[in-house]
């Protein structure tokens, strides 16, 4: 399931087990710490927002905080208050992109989303956060030298002003064979090429190890290779982007401590799918699995 679709159409496979996991909490806005669950800090926790999209905020942020997670990807700026109200950190802004398919490697676009930026770069700095996504956008018959230059062209005009507000633009990396067919940026190696055209420590890719492994694999030696490129990190199980047990093939706990081992200071989100009854031990196991 794409995850421009599942934004469009919610979380229909669990909407109603979600409302049964709201139940226990919806007198109270304040969830106790779920004690079996003392991290160790090695790994800083968030979740993507989406995945949990059927459940309001105000009933999600005390369940994420009981859990140990203190951030959140992918909220834009209506949403930054209620963060802030539940001390939760916006781990991954949004809000200046026009979507997954039209970006930055098409000339077209360029206007458009130079504005968009140019208005919340300063936005996001208010608001005392760090990284805000952006997207190559799809090929449509451009090849990979031509849809490169032409980001270094777009975004070259919205550096400057990211890095007088010392906001990070943070490029997903997608696979284009299953989740989004044509997407231009569906391997490391392109990413890497345009960080280094652009030239600037406030331009950095989010490698996202779902998608990454059904690109190309060979993600712990990636992460090993390529970590200074890497600002952000999302997980998910290959295959079905499901839960990250021992049921899919990615060895969770060793990608984690690959990515420990370099000195990574930022976050890694949990972007999975969840198909268990109780979709919040769906993400508290996989918290658990990830706290190396």
């Amino acid at each position: 399931m794409k995850r421009r679709k599942f934004v469009q159409n919610s979380l229909a496979l669990s909407a109603g087990t979600i409302l049964t996991a709201n139940t226990a909490y919806a007198e109270t806005s304040e969830v106790p710490q779920d004690k079996s669950q003392t991290l160790k800090g090695n790994i800083r926790h968030s979740v993507c927002r989406w995945c949990y999209g059927n459940m309001p905020l105000e009933e999600l942020l005390p369940i994420l905080k009981s859990i140990g997670i203190h951030a959140i990807d992918l909220i834009g700026p209506k949403d930054w208050e209620t963060l802030k109200k539940h001390d939760i950190d916006c781990s991954m802004c949004n809000g200046a992109e026009i979507n997954l398919v039209d970006g930055w490697n098409d000339l077209k676009f360029h206007g458009e989303l130079i504005r968009r930026y140019t208005e919340m770069i300063p936005k996001v700095a208010e608001a005392g956060y760090q990284q805000l996504i952006c997207f190559s956008g799809n090929r449509r018959g451009m090849t990979d030298a031509e849809g490169l230059e032409n980001a270094v062209k777009g975004l070259q005009q919205i550096m400057p002003l990211a890095e007088k507000y010392k906001i990070t633009i943070v490029m997903e990396l997608f696979n284009s064979k299953i989740d989004h067919p044509d997407y231009m940026c569906d391997n490391t190696s392109w990413g890497i090429q345009l960080c280094d055209a652009l030239g600037s420590d406030y331009f950095k890719l989010l490698y996202d190890i779902y998608h990454m492994q059904i690109s190309e694999g060979d993600i712990i030696r990636t992460i090993q290779d390529y970590h200074n490129y890497f600002s952000h990190y999302h997980t998910a199980g290959v295959p079905g982007r499901h839960e990250i047990n021992d049921e899919q093939e990615l060895n969770y706990p060793a990608i984690m401590k690959a990515i420990h081992k370099t000195g990574f200071e930022g976050y890694v989100a949990q972007e999975f799918i969840p198909t268990y009854d109780d979709p919040i031990e769906a993400l508290k196991e996989s918290i658990k699995i990830c706290d190396i």
